[in-house]
């Protein structure tokens, strides 16, 4: 296993980094285009017109519509929505990590994958760190918005479960086609819930900060972010990569303080905590329980003697 050089250490980070502030954007971006609206057009630039230049990826036209279905447009359209009603920026980025626990669960049913005694304890601790969130329902949470949020990290638990179906696919690929396909059905919900006018009226009064918002979301976010990471994922184990995916709740809740000058608060600490330690739990826990019985087993192998002299 070769180790990452410092450059794509760096190209890691800022990943992360764009993921993490990502969620400050969306909420930004909220406040001068609607949640279906801003869902189709970050996907309907991602697509478009990137379809045109890269190719489709190997896979069948259901799987791929399914990939987009349940990972741009139920995930974002909840996720958008979740903050529309209430849900703040960085503890978005908290709760919406709780997919991975909700993959674990549907893995076990659909893919009859057997999940380890530490990461079900690990779903447990992350479990009652949401729990405390919904304790405190406020100004910085509601509890709409955070039954939203969760929907949004269910729709994207069972993209995850779409996507463990393909086998050595172009991940960018994916994403410029699945986005391409995903905005179809949210410009028809978009149709249908906002209504023409309201969709011609808002794109012909976008402001800097709606514009700085789509950029944000289209470019660095989808097509840069996933660009850099499926290069890492060529190149690496996934268990050299995926763990840096830990910091981007780290970076969502730093940038909301930043920028949005949301409070930090005892019962926002704890809960992040909670849903953090159970991700730690998650990811490392099974291998040093591993590592600890190679540790144990005795060595069965004979060894020469060296003791004996000539």
């Amino acid at each position: 296993m070769k180790n990452l050089p410092p450059k794509h250490i760096l190209a890691a980070l800022l990943v992360v980094l764009i993921w993490g502030v990502n969620f400050v954007v969306i909420k930004i971006g909220l406040h001068g285009i609607s949640p279906l609206l801003l869902c189709f057009l970050r996907f309907f630039l991602a697509g478009f017109p990137a379809i045109l230049f890269v190719k489709r990826p190997a896979v069948p036209f259901l799987g791929l519509a399914a990939y987009g279905l349940f990972n741009f447009v139920g995930q974002f359209i909840f996720l958008f929505t979740g903050m529309y009603l209430g849900v703040s920026a960085g503890l978005a980025s908290v709760i919406l990590q709780v997919q991975v626990f909700i993959t674990l669960g549907l893995a076990v049913f659909f893919l009859h994958e057997k999940p380890t005694f530490s990461r079900l304890i690990g779903a447990l601790v992350s479990l009652s760190g949401i729990g405390f969130l919904a304790l405190h329902v406020g100004g910085d949470i509601t509890l709409r918005g955070l039954f939203f949020v969760l929907l949004a990290a269910f729709s994207w638990a069972c993209g995850n479960i779409v996507t463990k179906r393909f086998h050595n696919v172009d991940v960018f690929g994916l994403v410029v086609w699945g986005s391409a396909i995903a905005s179809v059905p949210l410009f028809i919900l978009c149709f249908f819930v906002d209504g023409w006018a309201s969709i011609t009226n808002t794109v012909v009064h976008l402001d800097r900060y709606s514009l700085f918002a789509l950029a944000y979301l289209v470019y660095p976010t989808t097509l840069l972010g996933y660009a850099l990471w499926n290069n890492l994922l060529k190149h690496y184990n996934a268990a050299q990569v995926v763990p840096f995916t830990l910091l981007v709740p780290i970076f969502g809740l730093a940038s909301s303080v930043i920028f949005l000058h949301e409070p930090i608060e005892g019962w926002k600490i704890i809960a992040s905590s909670l849903v953090f330690l159970g991700l730690l739990i998650n990811l490392f826990a099974p291998r040093l329980i591993a590592a600890w019985r190679n540790k144990k087993r005795p060595d069965y192998r004979i060894k020469p003697d060296c003791s004996i002299k000539r």
